[in-house]
């Protein structure tokens, strides 16, 4: 359809919505009887493909989405009513191939609430795992969330499960029963290569939760070196303060090395991810920590107009003007696992043009794109959204790439010292002796470059499946704050 034909669409759209029996007669004439089988399912629709259609990363592969593809209006109305859910419409219709994260919600309230770390939780934080050959699964607690149900309850990381309330955890079943109101998690050990259950049952409640994604922040002291830990889960707008509160620890303590535990972090806000490298070296303020390459559209007209929405650059304050707390380092040790996506790719790749970095794990995610929330709206902002549904989708906008035009590779960053979580030595978390945190202690004093643990995995046969964030609307997303304000298309 011409773009001067869908503009008047949609505000002859606007106005029958404001007058809609005098506009139901002439609605007839703009389509035909039987088409809006469903206005309220067209109007969520509509709002789906105007969204992809100004910002989309992948606009150009979706025909679809160009310009001159449909020829009337009814052609326009004809394929949004085809879809039988405006989810089928985003993912079948919309969503290019290579795209592995764009996502819909019919539930905005609780994305925005995913996005401040708010979640419903029993606060036992786990990795599932399917067994070779069938639909069987089993979970192991990677730790329990501070201030949650499940702290000072008998469960513990380490441990493993096959059932919850009583049911054999399967591929169709595991979603449902691990959100339920209240889980019981039967509790299992590892015996002659098989997962077997101990007959203990742990029973803990789902409640709504805030979580603190700085989970572990210590110094170690190791041959004479004074040696920093962060665990951080979650780039979280709202815990930027404390983020910067555990860089004022480290600088106080004086620190030698940072080692930046980012093993389950799934990454969030791209402003956070900023100020944390930022928060590491210190002495980049104004430099380009990374570039964003946009749609066609969006990407001409930032070159023409706005040059400097390209780029993220280091800054010296957190939002809200605080200023950063600055080590200064000249290399960083990360802990990362398949389960490290987006921001915390972004962190890595963005600061190896300015200092060494060093990954200890195994393969991350592999995710370079980032996100925005679209809702409903005249500018597809959270003002003024409509109040008859709850969608919002979350497309692709943009890829980074660091200061070197390195994007993160796509099937994720190799590891430099190689290191999985064994299901049967998990160890405990900050602990020096725990394998991964003492891979990466290690690689600082020298006393290995590469190693790889053998692991109970290669003895049973078991895939990774799932694990906890999975089930959250927020999982392995990178995103910004808001749309640029441009609305280009529409």
């Amino acid at each position: 359809m011409k773009r001067m034909k869908m503009k008047r669409l949609l505000l002859f759209a606007f106005l029958c919505g404001s007058l809609m029996t005098s506009c139901s007669e002439d609605m007839d004439d703009v389509v035909d009887d039987g088409v809006l089988t469903d206005p309220e399912n067209v109007e969520i629709e509509d709002f789906i493909y105007r969204g992809m259609d100004e910002i989309y990363l992948y606009k150009s592969d979706i025909p679809e989405l160009a310009d001159d593809y449909f020829d009337t209006e009814q052609d326009y109305y004809a394929y949004l009513a085809d879809w039988d859910t405006p989810a089928n419409l985003f993912y079948q219709g919309l969503v290019a191939s290579q795209d592995r994260f764009s996502f819909i919600t019919d539930d905005y309230i609780a994305l925005e609430n995913s996005f401040s770390g708010i979640s419903q939780t029993t606060g036992v934080d786990y990795r599932l795992y399917r067994f070779s050959n069938s639909n069987d699964i089993f979970g192991i607690v990677r730790y329990i969330i501070p201030g949650s149900n499940a702290e000072g309850t008998a469960i513990k990381r380490g441990d493993l499960f096959t059932e919850i309330n009583g049911e054999t955890l399967t591929v169709s079943n595991y979603a449902s029963l691990l959100a339920s109101p209240s889980v019981t998690f039967s509790l299992a050990e590892i015996n002659d290569n098989t997962v077997t259950n101990t007959g203990e049952e742990v029973t803990i409640a789902n409640s709504e939760i805030t979580e603190n994604p700085v989970l572990i922040q210590d110094v170690l002291e190791v041959e004479g070196l004074k040696i920093g830990y962060l665990m951080y889960n979650s780039f979280v707008a709202d815990f930027d303060i404390q983020l910067n509160d555990a860089f004022a620890y480290f600088a106080a303590e004086n620190i030698d090395e940072l080692i930046l535990d980012l093993r389950y972090n799934g990454g969030g806000r791209v402003s956070s991810a900023t100020a944390m490298a930022s928060m590491i070296t210190g002495s980049y303020t104004g430099e380009i920590f990374a570039k964003k390459q946009w749609n066609e559209d969006y990407q001409n007209y930032f070159l023409a107009n706005a040059p400097d929405e390209l780029f993220n650059y280091f800054v010296d304050k957190i939002q809200g003007g605080t200023d950063i707390n600055k080590l200064n380092l000249s290399s960083l040790y990360v802990i990362g696992t398949s389960s490290t996506a987006s921001a915390s790719e972004l962190v890595i790749n963005g600061l190896k043009p300015y200092i060494d970095v060093y990954l200890i794990g195994n393969t991350t995610t592999g995710k370079s794109q980032a996100s925005v929330t679209l809702y409903d709206s005249p500018n597809f902002g959270r003002t003024n959204a409509n109040p008859d549904h709850k969608y919002a989708i979350q497309p692709l906008v943009y890829e980074s790439v660091n200061a070197n035009d390195i994007v993160v590779p796509y099937d994720g960053i190799e590891p430099d010292v190689e290191i999985e979580e064994s299901l049967s030595n998990y160890g405990v978390l900050g602990d020096p002796s725990e394998p991964m945190l003492a891979a990466a202690i290690n690689a600082i004093t020298g006393k290995t470059s590469k190693i790889q643990t053998r692991t109970i995995q290669k003895e049973f046969n078991y895939q990774e499946f799932a694990e906890s964030s999975s089930l959250k609307p927020n999982y392995k997303r990178m995103y910004i704050d808001e749309l640029p304000s441009l609305n280009l298309r529409n």
